[in-house]
């Protein structure tokens, strides 16, 4: 048995089906929706870090407070806070 909902959208799939003249067969070949899988969210690779407080910044969204802060009042560059090859985010 079904609901009304399930009704009225059978309907409304019936009269698209009419006005746009399509088959039966023609609805054979259509593939199924591949469901799609999220991203795996990793653990964000730190891209820079600040050398006293350690706070670290993956380089996306956003420039944190502490970034802006040590390159504007700290007088650090952005090569001295940039996190080399190799090296991890602890300190």
């Amino acid at each position: 048995m079904r609901t009304a909902e399930q009704e009225a959208v059978l309907r409304s799939v019936r009269k698209q089906i009419d006005f746009w003249q399509i088959q039966a067969e023609e609805l054979a070949g259509i593939p199924e929706p591949v469901a799609t899988v999220a991203p795996v969210r990793t653990t964000p690779v730190h891209r820079y870090r600040h050398p006293i407080t350690s706070e670290t910044w993956d380089g996306e969204g956003g420039q944190p407070a502490w970034l802006r802060e040590a390159l504007t009042r700290e007088g650090y560059t952005v090569e001295e806070l940039r996190l080399r090859d190799g090296e991890t985010s602890g300190a």
